[in-house]
């Protein structure tokens, strides 16, 4: 059987913005980003509240190619950017969306995977 990639049109766009933003600002992490939501869904990571809070730093930015779930708590601000996140996650982190961070940080500085 034949791969065919992700079928959800909000991620297809989303690899696209990722992809293009790897162009344009010559960043391989976005392009690292575009290849791990691709995978499928079962292999994509997810990451708990509890696993950010031990391996970052106040006010840190990271991102996570897949899932934030919310076990755990944190002692100190982040920004999180993902493709998405549990309810409880939002509450408590500064949920950006992949397309926001674009946007914010387009030369990937200062910005961590998480997974």
């Amino acid at each position: 059987m034949k791969a065919t990639g992700p079928t959800n049109p909000w991620l297809q766009k989303t690899i696209k913005e990722l992809r293009e933003a790897s162009k344009k600002n010559k960043v391989g992490m976005w392009n690292t980003i575009a290849d791990e939501l691709e995978k499928p869904t079962r292999r994509r990571r997810s990451v708990n509240i509890l696993r950010i809070n031990r391996n970052t730093k106040a006010n840190e930015t990271i991102i996570v190619p897949g899932k934030v779930l919310g076990t755990g708590d944190m002692d100190h601000k982040v920004k999180v950017a993902a493709w998405q996140f549990s309810s409880a996650a939002k509450q408590k982190v500064t949920a950006l969306t992949i397309q926001e961070l674009i946007k914010e940080n387009p030369s990937g500085k200062n910005v961590r995977i998480i997974g």
